[in-house]
């Protein structure tokens, strides 16, 4: 297959520039201004470059470039002038770390300051991830002129996301909808509204039919739905974990992190034997490597975390201070136990027992499945853009692609880790039982109390209750 070649950017004749070592390319495997298909031409971009760099006459070759591929232009750029003597691959390694720095310090960032932001930044990844897939199917079928099918892709996505959120405010802030009477009204009759919504936009879906187009139609409506359910449903979870306490959210997308980093620099390093055919430069030395530094990272990150209540408490919303709060008394999971050392460590470490938290056991389970299991999403994606022929799902983030390829393998992570803590960790919620006690009728009320009454006098209970 023919691909777009772009000559590197030469110095002025003022100095030379050592010739460049040649290196044999894996299939599909590309320079970095190659990879992401990145020139510069002759105007903007030039003028740029030589205002941030004057010390030397930058010469471009002219063909275009996308704007939001500037920022990984202009990396590749400045490490091919800056030391002409690197090979392609090293320059895709420092332009990967550099961008990955600045995304880890972003990340912390949005954690700072707080659950509600990292609320807000969910919604917004999920709306980027839906464009960069609608937009693929909308680029190879837009030249049959489908009528109403972006219009009716979003307002779909709207509706599902007013049904999943609504449910999810609900459920999390029932006081604070209780108490505003629009709210109260919304959430009484939500999933009403949600399916006159979904059932607006079926019609429209129906009354858009072309003749000529059936089934091409009925095929980007399969399209959009799938869509919604591997992008909106699995945000949706990712919602529920961090109302959980941000460590559910934090811990599992931090290790999906660290192992696609350090699965990238033991596969740099000592990658030798392939691993799957859908990528071809990822390696079984890599995906071993990232493994055990993934277990590791995850037991470290969560001790750290679960010493801070911020990072443990559940998100709940406050009444007497009208905010969002994450304070409580730790669980027993966020408490330091004493564990006996089997047997057959004890000779190895030298220790009989150690003090961990028991969080740090429910995290080699997470970081388990995201060095393992996690990678499969991101296969899943390769085999996508492969059916399509094309390198990545956009150019949002140089160097890396577009955001569904940073969150491939985040969705499936979010998936397995809200199935975890509703089979082991989740249990009945007394104060949610009251909230909901509270909003039935008073003759209802009363009911439940002489019912409980005498099932507690019958196991004896009440009797102590009443003594303390």
């Amino acid at each position: 297959t023919s691909q777009k070649r772009c000559a590197l950017p030469l110095l002025s004749a003022s100095r030379k520039v050592p010739p460049r070592p040649q290196e044999a390319e894996d299939e599909g495997a590309e320079s970095t201004v190659q990879r992401s298909g990145l020139c510069v031409g002759e105007d903007g971009w030039q003028r740029g470059a030589a205002a941030l760099l004057p010390a030397w006459s930058w010469q471009f070759p002219s063909c275009d470039v996308q704007r939001a591929e500037v920022l990984s232009c202009f990396l590749a750029l400045s490490f091919s002038n800056f030391f002409p003597s690197l090979w392609p691959r090293w320059k895709n390694w420092w332009v990967r770390g550099i961008l990955t720095l600045a995304m880890i310090t972003f990340f912390f960032i949005i954690i700072y300051l707080g659950p509600m932001v990292l609320m807000t930044i969910v919604m917004c990844v999920q709306i980027k991830c839906f464009h960069e897939i609608i937009t693929i199917g909308y680029n190879v079928y837009h030249s049959y002129d489908l009528p109403w099918f972006r219009t009716l892709s979003w307002y779909f996505l709207l509706c599902v996301n007013y049904f999943f959120y609504g449910e999810t405010v609900t459920d999390y802030f029932f006081t604070l909808v209780q108490r505003e009477e629009p709210l109260r009204i919304l959430s009484k009759y939500h999933r009403f509204i949600s399916f006159a919504l979904y059932l607006t936009g079926f019609c429209m879906f129906v009354l858009s039919l072309v003749k000529k187009h059936y089934r091409l139609q009925f095929y980007m409506f399969g399209w959009t739905h799938v869509t919604l359910l591997i992008v909106v449903t699995q945000s949706h979870l990712i919602i529920h974990n961090l109302f959980e306490g941000m460590i559910w959210f934090i811990v599992p997308i931090s290790c999906v992190i660290c192992n696609d980093i350090m699965a990238y620099m033991f596969g740099f390093f000592f990658g030798r034997t392939p691993l799957i055919k859908l990528s071809p430069k990822k390696t079984w030395e890599g995906f071993i490597g990232g493994f055990f530094a993934t277990v590791l990272f995850g037991l470290l990150l969560s001790y750290v975390m679960s010493g801070y209540r911020c990072f443990t408490c559940p998100v709940e919303f406050n009444n007497d201070t009208n905010s969002f709060t994450v304070d409580c008394e730790p669980s027993e999971l966020f408490q330091l136990q004493e564990y006996n050392i089997p047997l057959v460590l004890q000779s190895v470490v030298g220790w009989k027992t150690v003090r961990m938290y028991p969080f740090q056991i429910h995290s080699i389970a997470l970081s388990t499945f995201a060095s393992l299991i996690g990678p499969f999403g991101g296969f899943f994606a390769s085999g996508f853009k492969r059916a399509f022929k094309i390198k990545d799902f956009a150019n949002t983030i140089p160097g890396h692609g577009g955001i569904m390829d940073r969150f491939d393998c985040q969705y499936l992570m979010a998936t397995f880790v809200n199935v975890y803590i509703a089979s082991f960790i989740r249990g009945p919620n007394p104060s949610k039982l009251i909230q909901q006690f509270l909003t039935l009728r008073p003759d209802q009320q009363l009911h439940i109390f002489n019912t409980l009454k005498a099932h507690l006098v019958d196991k004896g209970m009440l009797g102590s209750l009443e003594d303390a």
